[in-house]
């Protein structure tokens, strides 16, 4: 295709570009600038290189305090993750909760006898809580001290709910039901279906 079989619109339109394009040329290549401006904006980018150098300098006197206070944020957290309950599966850490209750219960003199309901909760996106709700009969300084060790157990453990019901024995023997709840890692509580997972 030459120019000369180009419609008179579309030279018009060859022509004008090629008029704007070679002063933009000669623009970007300085040929219109003056001697000196390349030596001005030399002379102004050296503060501007200075302050930068300065503000990098503080910023990497920062990083062994930054990473000192990380080593001991990872401390922090390494110590208080003790206290999750380690297993598999939920079914395991439920069945892990639930023998702590029952340990503590036993050595207290409570006798449980089983387990009215389990269940789960999703505490965030890292943890999540599994429950074990518990009812058994023994008298109130039992409770008291069951509370107190089950307070003093490795795990992260909470009292979710207790209700207690007054008996009517020579004892004073009161019926109790107990929800204790667990820390686990988030990834054993399965994901709400419908994408509403933590």
């Amino acid at each position: 295709m030459t120019i000369g079989n180009l419609d008179r619109r579309s030279r018009t339109w060859l022509i004008a570009g090629a008029a704007l394009l070679i002063p933009a040329a000669a623009w970007r290549l300085g040929l219109f600038a003056g001697s000196d401006t390349g030596a001005v904006a030399a002379a102004d980018a050296i503060p501007v290189a200075e302050k930068r150098l300065e503000s990098m300098r503080v910023k990497a006197a920062s990083v062994p305090g930054k990473e000192a206070r990380l080593r001991q944020a990872q401390t922090e957290l390494a110590a208080r993750e003790k206290g999750i309950l380690k297993a598999d599966t939920k079914a395991q850490a439920q069945a892990q909760l639930l023998e702590v209750v029952q340990g503590v219960a036993k050595a207290n003199g409570i006798e449980v006898r089983g387990v009215e309901r389990m269940g789960e909760l999703v505490v965030s996106g890292d943890y999540g809580e599994v429950s074990v709700d518990v009812a058994f009969v023994c008298g109130i300084e039992q409770l008291v001290n069951l509370m107190a060790a089950l307070a003093d157990q490795p795990q992260i453990l909470a009292t979710n709910e207790l209700r207690v019901i007054g008996g009517s024995d020579k004892k004073k023997n009161i019926q109790v039901h107990l929800s204790v709840g667990a820390l686990v890692p988030r990834k054993l509580l399965p994901e709400k279906k419908g994408g509403q997972g933590a």
